[in-house]
């Protein structure tokens, strides 16, 4: 489950934790919105409110290698 995106682990977390969106919102402490644009894959979230989401599995934001198969060369 590490090697998922963002928006699928947050998403099976949440789920495997038997939460409803609205409940899982609720307890992290972001608006019910927030929460859906992060399990829908939204671009640009504010790494704050990820972390506050992540917080409740024991995990944060953090750099992790590119898949640099998919980048355009000049």
């Amino acid at each position: 489950m590490n090697n998922l995106p963002l928006n699928e682990y947050v998403k099976t977390r949440r789920k495997s934790l038997g939460l409803s969106r609205e409940e899982f919102a609720q307890k992290a402490g972001v608006g019910l919105r927030f929460l859906r644009e992060l399990e829908q894959g939204k671009e640009t979230l504010k790494m704050d409110k990820v972390n506050q989401v992540l917080k409740l599995f024991g995990m944060q934001l953090g750099a992790v290698p590119m898949d640099r198969t998919n980048l355009i060369e000049p």
